[in-house]
């Protein structure tokens, strides 16, 4: 029975608990917050607003909508999908602003409701209507308000307040009735200085990426992507030949691109392919990544440890540091990610190709699939009606380049240097959520006395 939390409530309590009946036990076993003064989400808000629920799209037509999938660990970056549905207007109302916070009102997986994360600057994205924006007023900094969410506190009360059922929902509603606790503008201040010096890592950290993707594109020289989309071909030069016959297959942009990589090598001889079905322990805990886990600089984040029992039946591959691992669902194909110590023995959807390679360094195979020129070649490969994927033998006969090892090494250097730059910045985030959770159970000044030291090391 360890951990087990028991909590006995008389009917005449439970009715009075809420306007209305609440019997999950979920509800009364919320953390406690009854040591430091409290108010309501309805207190400290200025706005609450919903996103669009218009239909997305993957062709980067209309304007950029902002999901879950791009938080950020507390930030969020560029989104991977796009309205045409909403008008200019609408767009005006949802574009994101410096400080708002993002919260996700309803999803399939509880653990993920009520994630929530800050605004840094103005951005030109709107944001889906599964999450809902809220501007705090003066009580409270947005920043001090993302860390008590993200820490047990906040968790308990997204808890205890979200309706469960087969979608988990916390809306604006139930936003505006958790407790929230309440401490002096210089703690706060403190907690926004912290989150400003991480984002600065963050920043530094998507710069030297992009430092990384620079070398490689001199290095491939395929700067111009444009061309006719129209091709003729004879049968015997095309369906004989491929076993293709959408016209999307043979734009000369693809023919173009393989022309310039000037390579008879392809992703199955410079590379291992590591599919082999890992069935896991039903009493043991993994991390479990998935699409929505993987950033944009291949790094990855918000993982969730998940028992075997509960992992769904395409958490079926077992990866080791140093490997890569890359996306086969179009639309989500730039999702590739490198494989670091903290997630050597962690599971990955089937939904990856898991790979890595003698040839070619874990870091420049990374930058190399996220390239334009490899992603073209990857979106061609793609088929499928219901779900638009590329298969196993496309992905292993689609070209490859060769890369010089000087260059590989460049690449490497900066990439390293990238993930230890969001590293340390995850490291600042994860000690402001602790700060507050310190302030709660003990003081203010013991929190700062506390976030000071650990800001400095370890």
């Amino acid at each position: 029975m360890d951990g087990l939390t028991i909590c006995e409530k008389q009917i005449s309590q439970v009715n009075a608990a809420t306007e209305i009946l609440r019997l999950e036990a979920e509800f009364f076993n919320a953390a406690a917050l009854h040591t430091v003064k409290t108010v309501k989400g309805a207190d400290i808000v200025d706005l609450i607003q919903y996103g669009t629920s218009e239909e997305l799209n993957d062709d980067k037509s209309g304007y950029p909508i902002l999901r879950l999938n791009e938080f950020d660990f507390v930030f969020i970056k560029e989104p991977a999908r796009y309205c045409d549905k909403i008008t200019e207007q609408e767009y005006r109302e949802l574009q994101l602003k410096q400080d708002d916070v993002l919260i996700c009102r309803t999803n399939g997986n509880p653990d993920l409701v009520g994630r929530s994360a800050v605004v840094m600057e103005n951005e030109s994205y709107a944001f889906a209507s599964y999450l809902f924006r809220v501007r705090t007023n003066a009580l409270i900094l947005p920043h001090f308000l993302v860390a008590y969410l993200r820490g047990k506190y906040g968790r308990s009360e997204i808890d205890k307040y979200s309706m469960k059922g087969n979608q988990t929902n916390f809306s604006p509603a139930k936003f505006r009735e958790i407790d929230i606790p309440i401490f002096e503008q210089s703690f706060q201040e403190k907690i926004k200085d912290t989150f400003t010096d991480a984002y600065k890592l963050h920043i530094s950290a998507k710069a030297i990426y992009a430092q990384a993707e620079t070398i490689l594109n001199t290095y491939l020289n395929i700067v111009d992507y444009a061309g006719s989309s129209c091709a003729v071909k004879t049968l015997s030069n095309s369906f004989i030949l491929s076993g293709r016959l959408d016209a999307e297959y043979y734009q000369p942009l693809y023919n173009k691109i393989e022309i310039k990589l000037h390579s008879t090598q392809t992703v199955g001889s410079l590379c291992r392919l590591l599919n082999e079905n890992f069935i896991p322990n039903t009493t043991t805990e993994y991390k479990y990544i998935e699409l929505s886990n993987v950033g944009s600089s291949g790094n990855i984040a918000n993982v969730e440890n998940v028992i075997g029992s509960n992992l769904p039946s395409r958490a079926r591959r077992l990866v080791h540091k140093g490997q890569v691992i890359v996306s086969s669902i179009e639309g989500s194909l730039s999702s590739c990610a490198l494989i670091d110590s903290e997630y050597d023995g962690a599971l990955c959807s089937t939904g990856f190709y898991v790979i890595d390679s003698d040839k070619i360094n874990s870091e420049t195979l990374l930058v190399l699939f996220k390239s334009k020129p490899i992603q073209a070649l990857l979106k061609q490969r793609c088929s499928g009606t219901i779900l638009t994927a590329i298969s196993k033998d496309e992905f292993l006969n689609m070209p490859l380049p060769t890369i010089d090892e000087v260059v590989q090494k460049e690449i490497s250097d900066k990439v390293q240097k990238s993930f230890r730059l969001r590293k340390e910045a995850k490291r600042l985030l994860d000690k402001t959520i602790k700060a507050v959770e310190m302030a709660i159970e003990s003081s203010e000044q013991t929190a700062i006395a506390w976030l000071e030291v650990a800001k400095g090391g370890n």
